[in-house]
């Protein structure tokens, strides 16, 4: 009978791909079952697939589109390319010397250096962290010694490999100053806490003040980097710090600062404004709904520039907004009613004043820069009078303005967890029953059983295709942004911008094109869907009389004679179909 060729048919042709349809004109009796099938549509023609196909690729893609400019967040970076002139190019610092003797500079005296261990409790949740302190002296120096606590940036620092060179200079110069292990505790680089490290910080202060050759009255600090929001807290804490010295200092907020760095190192390396514009995405979410509290730190405060501030730049700082970071801590100094704030630039210097790329060892300080640091320490703490210019050295630029109007967008979150979470687990569970494929695939081979998964109609090849077109996308989307993170690193360390910026340009819209033609192939696939269900007596009121069972069963298939590849198809083209929910969500879909 006709029923039961075909579907025998179904059982042993499974894995050959073929667009031949069952002859509508051979009905008969199905076998066990004394049911009568209807006779079946004839193929589509071409003309008729593409009419079904492009209404379903505009829903898909619309619904791609409008994911992306859903999930797109604007930030205003005007106005760009801003400028502070400074009062004069002569860095030094000089004062108006009333003590009758020479003030001593760098090299005055020998230095001795020994160590303490002090218990560094964090307050919320009562951890220890035993913390070594480096304690250097100048020899020789007498007593009432002015003294200086370092700071520490991003990292994870020990008091032996940090702050060395300019911690040994201000001691020559008859400074006590201390260098401590980081704070950390359990924390990471985006867990820090930073008023329990204020509170470290200042445990460390106070043992100078202890010592009877320090003058408890003139202990200051000297914070670079991430350590400047820390030194906002501090100040707060301690009201009797003499002076500090900031070198780069972050004075906004983290989802600020590193808004502005990403959005200025993005464009410095040469990546795509696609790229660009995950940084927003990035920093508009909401942070506490992970646990990460430190985004919106409230440190903009008055009284963090209330005492004598030094600030240095470099000219080659790509992670600085120095124009209205300047601007910034001059006005909150000025309403603190402190108006002895002083700014050096100095060109060719890096984040933290090296010259060259800080990945290399030994990269000395910018020139000048460690001379003119430690001259204004020691007329500071003299309480002498500053007779050089406050601003001076090469000239602020910022290239962007500081995104003040990002913020915590909540349901922007839910959705990108959700997302990201739904992603994995479906790629997860593709590659089990995937190996699990595999292996039926092989068994079968060997044992000689005939198809393993009996895909009908191509739709087996159709799916590893677009599969294997998928994956390689998303790859190629994480290489190019990979590129891009490399790159900004090589600026944050002094590096030089490669001339050609290679993948981290061309990938983005690479990427947009494949994801165009992989929603088209899809739609092209979910046609062929339609139409092989339609000849099966499926796409019609009501199903033809039998249908579902014989499609279930196997016996008639749409898809596959097998229920195991059935499953598969459909695990997949979900999986697949949240990577390019993925891709839209990164905004992809925006043309």
């Amino acid at each position: 009978m006709t029923g039961q060729h075909v579907g025998n048919n179904a059982d042993h042709s499974a894995d050959h791909h073929t667009d031949r349809q069952a002859s509508p004109k051979n009905a008969g009796q199905t076998p066990g079952t004394g049911r009568q099938t209807q006779q079946e549509s004839a193929a589509w023609s071409r003309g008729h697939r593409l009419a079904v196909s492009v209404p379903i690729f505009i829903i898909l893609l619309g619904i791609l589109v409008g994911v992306s400019h859903i999930t797109a967040v604007s930030a205003n970076i005007q106005p760009t390319g801003q400028t502070m002139s400074m009062l004069t190019g002569d860095t030094s610092v000089t004062f108006n010397n009333t003590t009758g003797r020479a003030l001593p500079s760098v090299g005055t005296y020998k230095v001795t250096q020994r160590y303490i261990t002090i218990n560094a409790k964090r307050p919320s949740t009562g951890e220890i962290q035993h913390i070594r302190v480096l304690i250097r002296e100048p020899k020789g120096a007498g007593s009432n010694r002015p003294g200086v606590v370092f700071m520490h940036g991003a990292g994870y620092g020990t008091c032996d490999n940090s702050f060395g060179d300019v911690a040994y200079s201000l001691s020559s110069a008859g400074f006590v100053t201390a260098v401590i292990d980081k704070p950390v505790w359990s924390t990471t680089d985006i867990t820090r806490d930073y008023p329990a490290s204020a509170k470290i910080y200042d445990q460390t202060i106070n043992y100078l003040r202890s010592l009877k050759q320090v003058n408890a009255a003139k202990v200051g600090i000297y914070a670079t980097s991430e350590s400047t929001w820390i030194s906002s807290y501090l100040l707060r804490l301690d009201s009797k710090i003499a002076f500090q010295v900031l070198l780069s200092p972050m004075v906004f907020s983290p989802r600020q600062s590193l808004g502005f760095l990403a959005s200025q190192d993005f464009t410095l390396v040469g990546a795509h404004s696609g790229y660009q514009s995950i940084v927003r995405r990035v920093f508009d979410m909401d942070g506490t709904l992970f646990g990460l509290k430190n985004f919106d730190l409230d440190i903009e405060r008055p009284a963090a520039y209330s005492i004598p501030t030094f600030v240095a730049y470099g000219s080659k700082d790509v992670m600085t907004a120095q124009v209205e970071g300047a601007r910034e801590i001059l006005d909150l100094a000025h309403r603190s009613g402190n108006w002895d704030v002083t700014i050096r630039s100095y060109p060719a210097a890096n984040h933290v004043l090296r010259l060259g790329n800080e990945a290399d060892s030994g990269t000395g300080f910018a020139d000048d820069y460690v001379k003119d640091m430690v001259s204004w320490s020691v007329g500071t703490a003299a309480g002498l009078e500053q007779t050089s210019e406050r601003a001076a050295g090469t000239m602020l630029y910022q290239s962007i303005a500081v995104p003040k109007d990002l913020h915590a967008d909540r349901g922007l979150t839910l959705y990108g967890a959700w997302i990201h979470i739904a992603m994995v687990v479906t790629l997860l569970l593709t590659l089990m029953i995937g190996i699990v494929a595999l292996i039926r695939k092989i068994v079968f081979m060997i044992r000689r059983k005939g198809p393993a998964l009996g895909f009908k109609y191509g739709f087996g090849g159709a799916l590893l295709t677009l599969t294997i077109t998928t994956l390689a996308t998303f790859l190629l989307f994480c290489g190019g942004l990979g590129q891009v993170v490399m790159g900004i690193v090589q600026l944050a360390w002094g590096g030089a911008p490669a001339e050609d910026p290679g993948m981290m340009y061309w990938s983005w819209p690479v990427i947009q094109v494949v994801c165009t033609l992989v929603v088209w192939a899809w739609s092209r696939v979910f046609t062929r869907l339609i139409e092989v269900a339609k000849t099966r007596g499926l796409a019609q009121l009501p199903p033809r009389k039998g249908a579902i069972g014989d499609v279930v069963s196997g016996r008639e298939p749409v898809l596959a004679s097998k229920r195991f590849a059935r499953v598969l198809f459909w695990v997949t083209a979900f999986a697949m179909f949240h990577v390019l929910l993925f891709f839209a969500f990164w905004g992809l879909f925006i043309y």
